[in-house]
């Protein structure tokens, strides 16, 4: 005890690195939380639209994936709100893909239309192509409102100058209960939650909905013990349920005014919503 008080906290982590090593990476997370705050090792949630404010007309979008990540519901909701819903491109590259991209980013260019080539990594004879188209797009010969998305897993084939000059993001996995709600209430729109006929009990239902996802998430990592079949559950899937959650409330039958526990709430069909979420979405 007394050489504890002794010893200054990164010392003490100098003799857990030589005695107990598989130790040191959750003391290093606890000397900087205590030391700088908790902030700084807690991942922060996805921030597309902050990421698009970063963004020029001449600068692309880089979402590098990882297991389970889906990047393009987060995407299609931020082009709705900013009024590009109906000029969004979307291109899923493969075999016989890079003419249509390559046509679809000439015509948005002239246009200020989104462009989304999904999956780069898939097409690797073509990034050449795409590294050419990226370096002739100027501020000077593009619409200021034209934006190129990019997705690719990790490759070596990727272009390097389009990682030097984009804005690069990235979804991690989130580790622990509390990073999966925060990560699936920003994906969340307010007026969205608001909009829906019965927004008090729907709130609480959603609320539910999320803690199951992330419950279901941290199942994962333990393998046949947590879940018979490996599977990386992504936004998608949270958000299918909500969006059926959603219609199921608005047509339920609860009166206005009425109490929310009362026989109006009963009326939602609970045996078809936990089929819908459990067996068909994360079944």
């Amino acid at each position: 005890a007394d050489a504890k008080a002794l010893a200054a906290n990164f010392e003490r982590l100098l003799v857990l690195r030589c005695l107990r090593p598989g130790k040191v990476v959750p003391a290093v997370q606890e000397f900087i939380s205590s030391t700088i705050g908790r902030k700084y090792i807690d991942p922060p949630t996805f921030d597309l639209g902050g990421s698009f404010e970063d963004s020029r007309c001449y600068s692309p979008l880089v979402f590098v994936l990882s297991p389970g990540a889906d990047p393009m519901t987060e995407l299609l909701n931020l082009a709705e709100r900013l009024g590009m819903g109906r000029r969004l491109v979307s291109v899923s590259l493969g075999q016989g893909q890079g003419p249509i991209a390559e046509n679809a980013i000439a015509e948005a260019v002239d246009k200020g239309h989104w462009v989304c080539l999904q999956n780069c990594h898939l097409a690797e004879s073509w990034m050449a192509t795409l590294e050419k188209l990226t370096e002739d797009i100027t501020e000077d010969n593009t619409h200021r409102d034209f934006r190129l998305w990019l997705t690719s897993m990790p490759s070596g084939s990727f272009p390097v100058s389009i990682l030097q000059n984009g804005v690069k993001m990235t979804i991690e996995p989130p580790k622990g209960m509390r990073s999966s709600l925060l990560g699936s209430y920003a994906s969340i729109d307010a007026e969205w939650l608001e909009a829906c006929a019965k927004p008090g009990p729907f709130k609480k239902l959603v609320f539910g909905l999320c803690f199951f996802h992330a419950t279901v998430r941290e199942r994962c990592k333990f393998g046949p013990l947590g879940w018979n079949i490996p599977y990386e559950f992504s936004a998608p899937d949270l958000h299918i349920s909500m969006d059926q959650l959603r219609l199921f409330v608005d047509e339920s039958g609860q009166p206005e005014g009425e109490a929310e526990h009362d026989s109006g709430a009963r009326e939602l069909p609970f045996e078809a919503l936990r089929y819908l979420t459990g067996e068909c979405n994360h079944g």
